[in-house]
């Protein structure tokens, strides 16, 4: 699968006071791909009226460069301590991503190139941090891995943490853009957890994404070059036949990618949620999808979320579960939501 070219970037004037805010421009001048400066990444303005559908197009297809100047990190539970945010949105077009739909039209794939303050940032977060290690979330704004080939933040970043006895990152990818990491010092602080799916699920839902054999092939890469790697299955959908497929889709991790029933990982469990405004931008950016959508037959979970009834729940953890400890003993399930 190819990496990400967009067809069309808007560069915030000021991100060009930065080398790789000028180094991007310079890219995408020589390739032809048209630029336009904009006065601020947070107020894209689009110079044709478009339908709601239009515009998701559109921005999918945008890659806007700005400076990030909001350097107060979040919380990110369950997964880190802070979420740091080199890049939002992604060039996918998964059906029921939550980020598409938290973004709104702004789903345009955005990357920032005041990596040197973001860094920054991090070491006062870590200093105000009453933790012995403090962890931090690099995906829970993007795939950070499916712009690396843009930005090099992942690289910078894996620099910077490599040589930190007090931080962690956490990366969670769709993408196989790793070999610009392999060759990296890293000693073991930076964890990778690929997003797994089955084969349906990928094919109908999880559109622009590369396959899950390439996947586990750049997991592979990563185990064999000493990065500490895991495995997010998410969303567990309920799809015909999704004891058989699940089933299929964690032989082919021992397959293809971690042939020793010994190896120690961890997996990430989420099931399919949805809100009532993910499903009115889901019905409207994909009026043929195949996503189960319906309230009534669903668990109401609070904050607007509804997921499956309890039984199927229960069958989907107990049966995931189950397989995950067959195939793999010295598994952690990290949780499971």
């Amino acid at each position: 699968m190819k990496p990400f070219e967009p067809e069309l970037v808007l560069i915030e004037e000021a991100a060009l006071d930065y080398k790789l805010g000028r180094e991007i421009k310079n890219k995408y001048e020589s390739k032809g791909v048209p630029i336009r400066m904009i006065e601020s990444h947070n107020r894209v303005k689009w110079e044709e009226e478009m339908t709601p559908l239009e515009l998701f197009e559109k921005a999918k297809n945008t890659l806007v460069v700005g400076v990030k100047k909001t350097l107060n990190f979040k919380s990110c539970q369950p997964s880190a301590d802070y979420r740091v945010v080199t890049s939002t949105s992604c060039p996918a077009k998964c059906e029921y991503c939550y980020l598409a739909t938290n973004l709104g039209s702004a789903v345009y794939v955005r990357v920032y190139v005041n990596l040197e303050e973001i860094l920054e940032a991090i070491k006062k977060h870590i200093k105000k941090n009453d933790k012995e290690i403090t962890t931090f979330e690099a995906s829970s704004s993007s795939d950070p891995v499916a712009v690396e080939h843009i930005t090099g933040a992942l690289k910078r970043m894996v620099q910077f943490f490599a040589k930190r006895e007090d931080a962690k990152l956490r990366v969670a990818t769709k993408f196989d853009n790793v070999d610009s990491l392999l060759n990296l010092e890293h000693n073991e602080n930076i964890k990778f957890r690929f997003s797994i799916n089955s084969s349906y699920v990928i094919k109908t839902f999880e559109n622009f994404t590369p396959s899950l054999t390439l996947r586990l092939q750049a997991a592979n890469k990563l185990q064999k070059a000493g990065y500490p790697v895991g495995f997010m299955i998410a969303p567990i959908i309920a799809h015909d036949g999704w004891k058989d497929a699940y089933k299929e889709m964690l032989d082919r991790v021992v397959k293809i990618c971690f042939q020793s029933i010994e190896d120690d990982l961890t997996f990430e469990l989420i099931m399919f949620r949805f809100s009532t405004r993910s499903k009115n931008l889901i019905e409207a950016r994909y009026p043929d999808t195949e996503l189960k959508l319906d309230k009534e037959k669903s668990k109401h979970k609070g904050f607007g979320k509804y997921v499956y009834q309890d039984e199927v729940a229960d069958e989907l953890k107990r049966f995931i579960t189950e397989q995950i400890e067959i195939k793999f003993p010295n598994a952690k399930i990290d949780y499971f939501t």
